[in-house]
């Protein structure tokens, strides 16, 4: 809470915007005293646990509709979500399921029901590390910010490669993600997969989140790798390296093997106290290799 000259606590002040432009504007004049807020699922453990300050006001952008709903057109094999889209709804809707089925399960796996009913996909995003994130990079997502002028796109991963480092992002109003669906070639069989890797079985931190979607052809084959993992507090990025590594390669157990100690050897993801570096990186490496037998199995 905010304190006044006496020292008596007091509630941030809420503003109710109702739309964009007029959300951006009172992030402008209220600077780093003001907070874009939907869910605030994630924002409230921050301050609760005294990871960050609680801000003297709050932009509620709860009302404005342009941020809401989400839009999946099978022609142009792009889909929409609105930046205060649940991550229930993400859940439960059978377009996503069938169009973004690693978007899905990965929403699936975020927190409890009742978190998921208030958290959204705009704030999972800027945590810089939900756990959708690897899930959202498989389909080239971009971001679509309100700036003040036309708007901007931004891919999400450049964005996130940069986020920690550079801060005038948070100046910005996210409007909603758009992702592409990879083009299914006929003559090939697709494989997904999402990972979460957490310390015991309840709402916990993820140790290790991996997605994957792939292709198999005729000749077993592999094709279209796409690859991602984060976890923790390690910010999800493409493991583009090893993607390439396995554009062509047999679906096989040297394959397999030669990945597992690609993925140890690369993937560089943050330890903490409970969980060490190198358990992170055997950890996806097995996630990964065990997605790959799966294919292996199914080649002639």
């Amino acid at each position: 809470m905010a304190a006044n000259a006496q020292g008596v606590a007091e509630a941030p002040f809420v503003w109710h915007p109702r739309s964009a432009a007029e959300a951006w504007q009172l992030k402008q004049t209220l600077g780093t005293e003001g907070v874009f807020t939907a869910g605030a699922t994630l924002l409230r453990t921050q301050w609760e646990s005294g990871l960050a300050v609680m801000p003297n006001h709050f932009i509620n952008i709860g009302a404005i509709e342009e941020l809401h709903g989400f839009e999946i057109d099978s022609v142009s094999g792009t889909g929409s979500f609105g930046a205060m889209t649940t991550l229930s709804n993400i859940r439960t809707s059978p377009q996503v399921g069938e169009s973004f089925p690693v978007l899905a399960e990965a929403t699936r796996n975020i927190a409890a029901p009742s978190i998921r009913n208030l958290a959204t996909i705009g704030g999972n995003i800027l945590s810089m590390v939900g756990d959708s994130l690897p899930a959202l990079l498989l389909y080239d997502s971009v971001l679509h910010w309100h700036d003040g002028t036309n708007g901007l796109q931004e891919p999400l991963s450049e964005w996130l490669s940069t986020a920690s480092a550079h801060a005038a992002w948070k100046e910005r109003l996210l409007m909603s993600v758009v992702l592409t669906l990879p083009i299914l070639d006929s003559n090939t069989k697709r494989f997904v997969a999402y990972h979460k890797v957490g310390r015991r079985d309840a709402f916990t931190p993820s140790v290790v989140t991996a997605a994957l979607t792939m292709q198999l052809n005729s000749e077993d084959r592999l094709s279209d790798v796409r690859l991602a993992l984060g976890g923790g507090q390690t910010i999800p990025y493409r493991l583009e390296s090893i993607e390439s590594y396995l554009n062509g390669k047999l679906a096989n157990k040297k394959t397999i093997t030669e990945v597992y100690a690609l993925i140890v050897e690369q993937f560089e993801p943050k330890g903490d106290a409970f969980v060490p570096v190198s358990y992170r990186k055997k950890a996806a490496a097995n996630l990964i290799a065990s997605e790959l037998w799966k294919a292996a199995r199914t080649a002639r």
